[in-house]
């Protein structure tokens, strides 16, 4: 099945917004064994809208078009498929109900404009969104289906899921199941696993696997997408080439599927009973936000401490004068602030310049009630954003490998060897 994703907003097209809701939706179609075979971004203009829509209802099987069904007079979806589809417009008395009970639970009046998002093409089919305004609606335009979304992200993601993509495979008459398997990792470039993990694929027994990757530095996203007859083929193929995948990655593998480092740091601790305390200076204080992002009780994560220096830092921690970024530095913090949170666990991660500007230092220190506080020490190579995100992963990791009982001392791809 041929399928196209159209686009729509003003905003989208002079590229003020960044259209992420295409990349979304294209991977999240890809998973499900859906391919996207073309890609419009079409402004709030009503005659360009009518082309795009009469020349994807020539070419696709289905379209999905994003954007355009809000209350303001730019919003023209609606208006623009009933055209196209030769029919005009009626109002939807639920989903007009379900605006008003939006508002008032709220404890306002839905304002007059809002009834447009009720006015749907005749014949229509209603597509529910359960968390917004502006409902979704599928119609026939020339020899496509038409599947219309809103464009707030929240709220095309959940209804692609829930709603569109289960759709999409209806039409298409796919019979076959999609899975996708995903494993994050850190200090190994794309091309080197690319290398490492060479013919994997033939290990499954049956089906098609495909080997991709996506990386957004720091980290690397290793993809297995499997087809199969059902999900215990699937279940049945993937099994060894998921074990060579994590035999190749071996230490460097964070985590998989849709855990993330930091949560797996605080299910580790939280199973041990353990504790975590952070000092940070040159991350933007960015450690300790995921932390809290992963540990919303604060049961594991008890506190973060930022400062400007370190000197800064160590007055804030109640630790000895440092004077200067380096891991002896980085030891007196991490063990500092583990004293002053009473934490069994104390995190120091110090960030800054290098010897020239394309190279950053970083320097971490782990501190253990009982034992010996660890360090590790690396340059990055990068501009600022570069070496503040590889140093803020590496603290992390550290802690990841210390509960693992691996090396915190792995060289990583991104640091300059000495």
């Amino acid at each position: 099945m041929r399928i196209e994703i159209i686009c729509t907003g003003d905003e989208v097209l002079s590229g003020k917004t960044v259209n992420t809701n295409y990349s979304h939706m294209a991977a999240r179609l890809q998973e499900a064994g859906l391919d996207v075979v073309w890609g419009t971004t079409v402004g709030d203009d009503r005659d360009s809208l009518i082309e795009a829509f009469k020349l994807a209802a020539v070419r696709a099987d289905a379209v999905i078009v994003n954007g355009g069904l809000g209350p303001t007079v730019d919003d023209l979806s609606q208006e623009v498929a009933a055209e196209a589809a030769g029919v005009s417009l009626e109002l939807n008395e639920g989903w007009l109900e379900n605006i008003e009970g939006f508002y008032a639970a709220r404890g306002r009046e839905m304002p007059p404009n809002n009834r447009k998002q009720a006015m749907l093409p005749v014949g229509s089919e209603f597509i529910d969104n359960p968390i917004g305004t502006a409902c979704g609606f599928a119609i026939d335009i020339g020899n496509a289906r038409f599947l219309f979304t809103p464009g707030v992200p929240r709220e095309i993601h959940l209804m692609l899921q829930a709603e569109i993509i289960p759709r999409l495979l209806s039409l298409s008459g796919v019979q076959h199941v999609v899975r996708v398997k995903r494993f994050h990792s850190f200090g190994l470039g794309e091309s080197r696993v690319d290398n490492m993990l060479s013919g994997v694929e033939d290990l499954a027994s049956s089906g098609e696997v495909k080997l991709g990757f996506q990386a957004h530095y720091p980290q690397l996203e290793t993809k297995l997408f499997a087809r199969g007859a059902d999900e215990a083929d699937i279940t049945r193929m993937l099994a060894p080439v998921e074990t060579a995948v994590r035999e190749q990655l071996g230490s460097y593998l964070l985590c998989e599927g849709d855990e993330t480092l930091e949560g797996s740091i605080i299910a580790r601790l939280r199973e041990a009973a353990g504790t975590l305390a952070v000092a940070e200076c040159g991350t933007d204080g960015q450690v300790a936000s995921r932390l809290v992002g992963a540990d919303r009780e604060g049961e594991v994560f008890r506190r973060g401490t930022l400062g400007p220096s370190v000197q800064a830092l160590g007055q804030a921690v109640g630790g000895e004068d440092v004077s200067l970024p380096d891991a002896a530095g980085a030891a007196v913090l991490a063990e500092a602030v583990r004293k002053s949170a009473r934490t069994t666990h104390g995190l120091c991660v110090l960030v800054g310049p290098g010897d020239t500007p394309s190279e950053g230092l970083v320097f971490i220190g782990l501190s253990r009630a009982g034992e010996t506080t660890l360090t590790r020490a690396a340059c990055i190579v990068g501009g600022p954003e570069r070496v503040r995100g590889g140093g803020i992963e590496m603290g992390l990791d550290c802690v990841r490998r210390l509960l693992s009982g691996l090396s915190i001392d792995d060289p990583v791809d991104f640091e300059k060897q000495t």
